[in-house]
């Protein structure tokens, strides 16, 4: 029986953040009300579709999940453990913002199947905070990391962003401070980028944005500390303690199977590649779309080289039946002469300074033919 995982989209915020183009609405009860609804009818017709498989990853994302509260979050885990067949060892998470989750029963969410959290940080500044259009402060944080930890949830993610406005070397040093002294299992750290049709993006001038080079160097501060503390660098946005890492995220990046449930969101199952519109009425007709073929050669070399392990020959070859091309492997010790990636007998990873590059690097790779 082969796995998939699923993921969740709750496309509810109290507000929108400066810097967010994700798909979300207005948190209203009547809206959520009927979007529940939808969503477990959904999950009900997913199951009948995947009985052949097991489930090892389910992920509440957002939209802010915790929005919905305990009951509804209750309601949504119960049909999916009643209806698909989920591994005794499955990872579920659900991501929470810390000023939504007053509306969190974490000890009655932890019975129900969450045993991870993954929390949007962000900074452990307040100003930078407000400059982001975060409704929560610090203290809201460490409130809300006390509770899920005393509910019995020791796995927790913490997201924390790179060059955004008013951060220093010094604010950046004391965020990460937090996120190691809090216990975080995992760490993932995103450089701001200034999506078009965000408040960002509409006043620019009114922010003072850290350039390309500042944010390689936030980028390197991250990397090095975190490494130092103990964390592995096992994605390129990404940190975990005792190889925790993100389960459900990782099927990305090796491209496993999953499917997206609810508005915007993406599936790869059996080789397709398909997702629902950016609408919620859209989703209610389960308009499906089609997006493109996918577990390519091209998306492995491109999605694996994003991780620690690489670009892996043994795992091209059981996947494709290919062996990487002469072309490639003469690019790839190019690059290594420039300390951008590692050749080892086995696979090509990614350096340091390769992950900061990483756009250029796995371009340059794909572009010599496969």
């Amino acid at each position: 029986m082969c796995s998939v995982g699923i993921y969740i989209h709750i496309p509810f915020c109290v507000r929108k953040c400066n810097y967010c183009d994700f798909f979300s609405v207005s948190a209203q009860e009547n809206k959520m009300d009927e979007y529940t609804k939808h969503l477990i009818a959904s999950l009900r017709h997913w199951s009948e579709r995947l009985a052949d498989r097991f489930v090892d990853t389910v992920y509440f994302g957002g939209g802010t999940p915790s929005v919905l509260g305990t009951e509804r979050l209750n309601r949504i885990l119960e049909v999916v453990f009643s209806n698909f067949n989920v591994a005794c060892d499955a990872e579920v998470t659900i991501e929470v913002n810390p000023n939504s989750t007053d509306r969190l029963d974490f000890t009655s969410l932890k019975i129900n199947g969450i045993n991870r959290i993954s929390m949007g940080l962000q900074s452990a500044d307040d100003a930078e905070l407000k400059a982001l259009g975060r409704l929560h402060t610090l203290s809201d944080a460490c409130f809300t990391i006390d509770r899920f930890i005393r509910s019995g949830i020791s796995n927790f993610s913490l997201d924390v962003m790179l060059g955004i406005p008013l951060q220093t070397y010094t604010s950046l040093d004391n965020t990460l401070d937090f996120c190691i002294k809090s216990s975080a299992t995992h760490i993932s750290t995103y450089m701001l980028k200034i999506e078009e049709n965000t408040p960002f993006y509409y006043n620019k001038d009114g922010f003072i944005f850290a350039d390309d080079d500042l944010q390689a160097d936030y980028y390197d501060l991250t990397a090095e500390k975190l490494k130092r503390s103990g964390f592995r660098h096992y994605e390129i946005s990404n940190f975990c303690k005792d190889n925790m890492i993100s389960r459900h995220n990782m099927k990305y990046w090796i491209l496993d199977d999953y499917i997206g449930i609810g508005p915007d969101a993406h599936s790869l199952l059996d080789g397709k590649r398909f997702y629902y519109p950016r609408s919620i009425e859209a989703y209610y007709e389960d308009n499906l779309l089609y997006e493109s073929e996918g577990q390519t050669p091209e998306e492995y070399i491109m999605l694996s080289l994003r991780t620690d392990a690489g670009f892996c020959y043994e795992k091209y070859y059981e996947l494709f039946k290919l062996t990487p091309t002469e072309e490639l492997l003469s690019e790839a010790r190019s690059l290594e002469k420039l300390g951008l990636v590692v050749v080892k007998p086995d696979s090509i990873c990614l350096s340091e300074k390769g992950f900061l590059l990483s756009n250029s690097v796995i371009s340059r790779l794909l572009n010599t033919g496969i």
